[in-house]
């Protein structure tokens, strides 16, 4: 909940008649719209265990951002450029921070199947980057579940979608209430009529922490003349839940956001034109970076990091494959050669078979990287093998892909890619 940033872009309401208002979103295909948001949370939450431990949970998140929408085929897309991210939380005496680089806050954001997945057209991105994003509110789909798509009048009221309820609570499935929007009536301030509107609710079922109740109360306004929202506050509590329904935790929070059409050149058709905002495989690439181990890696987002452990670490990849890094220093540092007999002397001991053997072969200069590979039949299994030994300015590592044969090709152009560029650090 404390992520979660709100992002919201409710439009297209329009002309009145009769006392009636036409709530529904439809904006001009290069409006850009800036955004302010701000998260205020306060409560306690319980940890399990033999002796439950109850912690004080606070946290505040300030964003400023741009975006505009992109035509998608099989998903919502928007093009989104960060320009203040301040995300903190404290859980009991453990201080948190959410950020994004500065050099990657030009994000594609896609939405599909009530999941978000961001990637940057500028460089690969952090996991904990990635999830900045996702706990974001997506605008378009917030905007179909909430608004009706048709006149009403003062005094209506309609249930929101199952995904706009998603998008405000990160409820997966709710089993119990309903969030409420109503129309208060039409205002005019500032010279301007807008519409108010009520959001309320009380919805139980299940989210990322378990059991949950969530219950809302919340103000909009709605621009008539541009059909822009241009405010919305929500107070909330999220309680959490035990497997009886219980409260094993409470967090009250307060979200308040402004919004307004501005244009802006970084989203200009021109710009769009020179920039990649399709997913490919190169521009979706994840970033992994450990200080305290010194290394840094680019990997697919078909695999993910696994165990950290010692000086190790691993990537579990599709269909069972895995890839285990190792650190080492100058002196514990295997040749090709060496680390190519000692594989192969494993596999015999586990009673296998090696074939195909791709003898060690310099594959990068800087850091001296030297790849090797082969098939092995271990059991059952078919599998192909690539391993590396990377010897940096002071120190080094050696790498182990297991990969299933039937899938071999594409599994080891991602094993290369790592290979690539991955970096040594002291």
């Amino acid at each position: 909940m404390f992520t979660r940033c709100l992002t919201i872009a409710l439009m297209g309401c329009g002309s009145t008649s009769l006392g009636q208002t036409l709530l529904r979103e439809k904006l001009p295909a290069d409006a850009v719209t800036t955004v302010e948001v701000a998260v205020n949370l306060d409560g306690e939450m319980t940890l399990p265990g033999a002796k439950p431990q109850r912690l004080a949970v606070v946290g505040t998140s300030q964003l400023n951002y741009v975006e505009r929408a992109l035509p998608a085929e099989d998903a919502q897309k928007l093009l989104r450029i960060y320009k203040t991210i301040d995300i903190r939380r404290t859980v009991g005496d453990r201080k948190q921070t959410a950020d994004i680089r500065k050099d990657v806050r030009r994000l594609v954001v896609l939405r599909s199947n009530n999941v978000k997945s961001p990637f940057s057209p500028d460089g690969p991105l952090l996991w904990s980057e990635i999830d900045v994003v996702k706990n974001d509110l997506f605008a378009p789909a917030l905007a179909d579940g909430l608004l009706p798509g048709k006149e009403v009048k003062p005094g209506d009221s309609w249930n929101a979608t199952a995904s706009a309820v998603r998008e405000l609570t990160d409820l997966e499935k709710v089993s119990v209430g309903a969030l409420v929007v109503k129309l208060v009536g039409v205002v005019t301030f500032d010279g301007k009529s807008r519409a108010r509107l009520s959001v309320s609710g009380s919805l139980r079922g299940v989210d990322d922490n378990g059991p949950a109740k969530h219950t809302l109360d919340g103000t909009a306004y709605v621009d008539l003349d541009t059909s822009l929202l241009s405010y919305l506050s929500v107070k909330g509590t999220h309680e959490l839940l035990d497997g009886e329904g219980r409260t094993n935790g409470r967090i009250d929070g307060r979200f308040t956001m402004t919004r307004k059409l501005t244009p802006s050149e970084a989203l200009s058709d021109a710009a769009i034109a020179k920039l990649g905002v399709k997913p490919t495989p190169e521009n979706t690439r994840l970033l992994y970076l450990n200080d305290e181990l010194g290394v840094r890696f680019v990997h697919s987002r078909r695999w993910r990091v696994g165990a950290v452990q010692g000086k190790q670490v691993t990537l579990d990849g599709p269909n069972g494959a895995g890839l285990l890094i190792t650190m080492e220093d100058r002196k514990s540092l295997p040749t090709a050669e060496a680390f190519l007999k000692e594989t192969q002397n494993f596999i015999a001991q586990e009673k296998g078979t090696v074939a195909n053997v791709t003898p060690p072969k310099r594959v990068r200069t800087s850091p001296a990287t030297d790849r090797f590979e082969f098939d092995a039949n271990l059991g059952k299994e078919q599998l192909h093998l690539v391993y590396a030994v990377i010897a940096g300015k002071e120190g080094g590592a050696t790498l182990a892909a297991r990969l299933p044969r039937a899938d071999a090709k594409a599994l080891s152009a991602d094993v290369d890619a790592v290979l690539k560029e991955i970096e040594l650090k002291k």
